[in-house]
This record gives C-alpha cells, structure tokens and sequence, in this order.
C-alpha cells in the first residue's frame, strides 16, 4: 500500500502535460492543450488537457479526469500502478506499507508480467556488459557491424547465453515462478515440467512501449545455420500486443513533433544505426507487416512518413500495402530508395552518417510518382503487366480520404501514365464505391443499434457568458446518458459553476435583526444555502452526490474544489469533473474584436447564473407536478372535492411557470 503523503508527493510532482505528451502530440488552444485522440481513431483533435486542473477531456470517447485517469485507461493498470509509473518517471521513492490480503489478491496479471519482463531486461543487458561470453559473442557481434557502445547502452542491448537454462535459473532464483517465464515468452516448458530458454544463444532487442517501459524482447540468432529462424519475438500477451507498437518510438517522439516527420525503417538495427548517424525521428515496425495500430501511434505526433526502402523491388512490392493503409489514414508519403540495395544500416556503415542524412532528406519522393516510375520499369510494354500496375495506382489514389488530395494526385498520375485523366477517374470512382460498401457491410456487422434523436426543449435556455454549457458526462453517442433531459442540463451548467467558480467570493444582502447587511461568502456556500432553502434536489445521481461534497465540506468550515475531486479514485467524479470544465468551443478573441462584440463575463454574472438555474430547476418540478394532476384528473372515480382540489393545486402551478417564464421573456398562454 502506498503511504498517502507519497501520493500527495506524486500528485504534485507529476505534470499532465509532460505524461500525456509521451501519448499525444499537443498544441496550444487557448488555455487548455488539444491534440488526437489516443483512445479512438479520429482525424479532427478532439482530447484536451487543462495544465491548470491537471485533467483531461476526450470527446470523442467521452473519457475525461485526471493523470491518473488517463494512465489507467491508457495503459489499463490499476491505480496503485500507475501512481508507481508516475513515481519511476519523477524519481520518487515509494516506501510501502505491507499490503493487505485484498491488495494483494488485486494485483493484475499485466503488473506481473511487466515485473518479469523488466528483470529480463536487465539480466540480459548485464550479460553482454559484464560476462565473458557476452562479450566475446554479444558486443563483438554490434562492434563487428560499427556501433558504438552509447547506442548500444542507449538501447538497453542484452545478450542471452548459449545455455538452455541460465535464464530459467536465474530467474526462479530472484522469485519468479514458472508459470510467469511462460507466459512472459521467456522460457518454454518440457513434458517433464523442466524449463529452457527461449531466445538462447541470441542477442537481445528490448521492446518499449511509448513511455520507455520494456514489454517484450526481439532476439537475433548469431548462429550461420539457415535452419535457425534468424528472429525471434515474444509472443503476444497483456503486456505485448506487437499491432500498436513500434520499435524506437519512446526515443523517437521528441524528435518527430520536432521535424515534424517520421522515418519508417524495416528492422532493429536500421533505427540503431539512424540514431547512430544523429536521425532520432525513426521507428521500425519490428518485422511484421505495417497495422492500422501503428500507423495510428504515429499519426499522434505527426502526419508526415518517410518510408525508407532498400534496392530490394520485391520489398517494394510487399510494402504497398501498408503505404496505401498509411495513405488511407490521411498521411502524408514519402519513399527514399537507397542505392545498391542498401538498408539504413549498411549504407551508414559504408558512406558514414554524412551522407545517410543526406540521401533521406534530400531523397525523399512522392509515394505515387515513385510507384508509378517504379511499376512502368518493370511492366515494359506488356499489356497485361501495364493494367495491373494501372489497377494498383488506383488502389492506391482511391485510399486517399481528403478529396482535394485525391484530385491532384488524379491529374499528376494520369498525366505521369499517359491515361485521359476521365479514365483513372472512373476507375478510381469504382475503387471508392467497392471501398465504400466494405466499410458499409463492416459498419452494418458491428452496429448495436439506431441512435435516437435529442429531446427538444419546450423553452429557450439563454447561456450566460454566451456559449451552452458542457455536455457533462460524455458517453458514447446513443447511450442512456448522453441523451438527457432539459432538467438534467440545467443542472450540469449549475454544477460546471460551482466548480468553476465556488470558491469566488461573492456579496449578497441578508437581515441581520431588521438592518439588510452585505456579507461576502464564497459562491460555493450561497448555492448550497439556496438549494436546502429552496428544497431543490438534483434528478441526476452524480450531481447530487457533487451538492452533499460540497454541503459536507461546507459543514467543516471548507470549500470543495475541482482540485480536490479530480485526485479521488472514483472514476465517476473524476469523469464529472472533467466533462464540467473542459470546453471544447470558444469564442475567439480575435473575432469579438473584429466584430465589437463582448459576451458577457459569466464570473461577474454568478448571482444572476444562480438565480435563473433556480427557477429553471423549479420550473421543470413544477411542469412535472402538473403532468402528474393532469394524469390523476384523467383517472375514473374522483368525487367532486378531490377534482377541485387538483384543479385549484394546477392553477398555481400553472401561474408559478406563468411568472418565470415571463422572467425569461416567454409568454405563456394558461391551457
């Protein structure tokens, strides 16, 4: 268990900007920091963070609150881990306290495995460093191939002994069990129980997530046997899903929001040797084939790919696929060949780094216009060879998302084939319709049914300060708490204020005796004081579980704050809290100024802001009481007394909605 004032410690070291920028690239938008969405695939910026509040807002998932928060859905810990991940990332030491059996008994398989997997690294990173073997076969096998000792340092390079049990004994040794190093892809086991090391006699790649944390291993045979399958990669597990990872990205991330670019390499050592030749903004796809997962972690920080070929067409060839799903996703392509069937690795090695640099950025070519050059060399005049090449530049065009983009790249490739330009179009219109219905019949086969349509409101809902309120606790679209009623509204843009602004001092006028005195209290207390006088509730759960906080703290001579709610574990809250102050739409500066238009100050507004919800709140209580008559005076068998009763509770009602909607400038006509 983790010392409470250890937590306070992390809570206020820790930054949301800084944790959050090693998962989304983000940009300044007024005082809050907006970027991609790191939990949907979305191409409009819709994830906001206030530095201010520490939170987070995701709208379009609908997840929001704190640091916290955001690693617990990020990387699906609990939340004792990822205060520890916050701890290592700012050097805090956590002395716990002996955990309690339930504690215990709640620790996640992933933490575990994650345990295992990081004492491997550092296992096999000291058997290169300090044994003789791994000296004599690891580091050699690197020094051999030119790298230096700081890149393989900076890469955390291990080496994994020609023996088929030292990892298994040295690892049962430190505490960890069988079933662990099985599941961690480290060991493999014999009919017999015994266990041998998976990934012997090989060098060691460690594979990081996005935040620096090893998750998994690639391991590179030295062994001249072609039966030997020269990789090997740990197997997919909680910890390791290879589809949404990329080999450097954690080292590379600075770099790309930097350059604004992201090279794409082929293997473990090409990245080596780019950081090597001083190219950080580089990530390899582990050897396997591009995922949309990948493409996504890269589009986070920037649209911009440099895919980097070698002299080999057949890996051309085996790579369009994932440029045209790089394309489809809205990126922006571009190729660089290197001369002589190089990879990154061998022409650093056999030009010097100078000249690597050179060639990528000034090499770097239009994906398209490199395909079709590359497609009419090896096509020649064979009619049959030409319509394929044709078929796969429309392929290619017609996963194009942005219309304007497609059209130009239209014209460019129709000119570039010597085609009218009305020809590719019509055959890039049949990819789009095929594209299309897939994605149509992808859409009908996941659906869970029809959206229903916003209730209306039967009055005008003037905002103060000009803009609606907040959509409060975002859900997916469609779900029962998305689609709320004009009550609820009422009380989100209430509850929004008192976060807001409760702990504002504000002058209101009470009797003292028979003298009217102004006192000042804070915004906080004059609403809770008027909803208990007033007898007001609220109809959502959440926000009246938000008036008894702040009534309980009031009680203790204390003003609850947005700070304060945003650092409980009940996701809920925090989720609250985030919906409440994170706006999405502002009005701009520069076109209030433009325009001479000032909306109001809604802090300069809060008595008013509290006095409309009050009468809202009371008018929507009020219409239900007279549903509620109306269906009691439809009922058989009232006597004479109890229908004139009802009628005369209505008619007051009816003049209460009368006189409030007439302070909103409504006129009402009695039914």
């Amino acid at each position: 268990m983790i010392p409470q004032e250890t937590v306070e410690q992390i809570l206020n070291t820790a930054l949301i900007e800084e944790v959050v920028g090693d998962y989304v690239e983000l940009k300044k938008s007024g005082s809050a920091l907006r970027g991609l969405s790191p939990f949907t695939n979305e191409k409009t910026p819709s994830f906001y963070v206030l530095p201010a509040k520490s939170i987070f807002k995701c709208f379009s998932s609908g997840k929001g609150g704190s640091l916290v928060t955001f690693l617990m859905e990020q990387e699906k810990v609990s939340y004792p881990e990822a205060l520890r991940m916050l701890a290592r990332r700012y050097n805090i030491e956590i002395r716990e306290e002996a955990p309690t059996p339930e504690e215990l008994a709640a620790a996640t398989a992933k933490e575990s495995l994650g345990n295992v997997v990081s004492w491997a690294q550092k296992w096999f990173t000291s058997q290169l460093r300090t044994t003789d073997q791994g000296q004599a076969i690891g580091r050699s096998y690197f020094v051999e191939r030119g790298f230096r000792d700081d890149v393989l340092d900076k890469f955390l390079i291990g080496y994994s002994p020609e023996s088929w049990d030292a990892l298994a004994t040295a690892a049962q040794e430190a505490g960890y069990s069988a079933d662990q190093l099985v599941e961690a892809g480290l060991c493999k086991q014999r009919e017999d129980g015994s266990l041998w090391d998976f990934f012997k006699g090989r060098v060691m790649f460690p594979i990081r997530d996005v935040t620096g944390r090893v998750i998994g291993f690639g391991g590179r045979t030295l062994s001249s046997d072609k039966k030997v399958a020269k990789y090997f990669n740990s197997p997919e597990s909680v910890l390791y899903n290879k589809s949404k990872v990329l080999y450097g990205m954690h080292l590379a991330k600075p770099a790309i929001v930097r350059e604004a670019r992201c090279f794409l390499v082929e293997g473990y050592t090409d990245v080596m040797a780019m950081h090597q030749a001083g190219v950080e903004n580089v990530v390899a796809s582990s050897g396997t084939a591009l995922t949309e997962g990948q493409i996504r972690l890269i589009r986070r920080f920037t649209p911009h790919v440099t895919v980097i070929f070698d002299g080999d067409a057949a890996g051309i060839r085996a790579s369009e696929r994932g440029i045209d799903m790089l394309l489809a996703e809205g990126m922006a392509v571009k190729v660089v060949l290197l001369p002589d069937g190089d990879d990154p690795d061998t022409y650093a090695k056999k030009v010097g780094s100078d000249a690597l640099r050179q060639a990528i950025h000034e090499g770097a070519r239009d994906f398209l216009q490199f395909k079709i050059e590359l497609l009419q060399a090896t096509s020649g005049d064979d009619p049959l060879q030409r319509a394929e090449m044709i078929r796969s530049v429309v392929t290619s065009i017609a996963a194009i998302p942005d219309g304007i983009q497609r059209s130009v790249y239209l014209q460019t490739s129709a000119s570039q084939l010597g085609l009218p330009e009305d020809v590719l179009a019509t055959e890039v219109a049949k990819a789009l319709h095929a594209r299309e219905k897939a994605a149509a019949r992808k859409s009908q086969d996941g659906r869970v049914g029809m959206i229903p349509a916003m209730p209306s409101l039967e009055a005008p809902m003037p905002w103060e300060g000009g803009s609606p309120p907040p959509l409060g606790e975002d859900q997916e679209p469609g779900s029962a708490a998305h689609l709320r009623t004009p009550r609820s509204l009422v009380e989100d843009n209430l509850i929004r204020a008192l976060l807001e602004y409760g702990t504002d001092p504000i002058e209101v006028e009470v009797m003292e005796g028979e003298t009217q005195t102004a006192v000042t209290v804070p915004f906080a207390e004059l609403v809770i004081h008027r909803l208990e006088e007033e007898h007001l509730s609220m109809s959502v759960d959440v926000n009246q579980v938000l008036v008894n906080r702040f009534s309980q703290e009031l009680d203790e001579d204390r003003v609850l704050t947005s700070d304060m709610l945003a650092r409980e574990q009940d996701a809920a809250m925090q989720q609250k809290v985030a919906s409440a102050l994170v706006q999405r739409y502002q009005l701009s500066p520069n076109w209030s100024q433009r325009h001479k238009i000032y909306p109001t100050v809604e802090r300069d507004q809060l008595a008013a802001l509290l006095e409309d919800s009050l009468r809202r709140l009371h008018c929507f209580d009020f219409r239900s009481e007279v549903d509620e008559i109306s269906r009691r005076l439809a009922e058989p068998g009232l006597d004479l007394d109890q229908e004139r009763a009802l009628l005369a509770h209505k008619l007051q009602l009816d003049r209460k909605i009368q006189t409030i909607m007439v302070h909103f400038g409504t006129v009402v006509f009695p039914a």
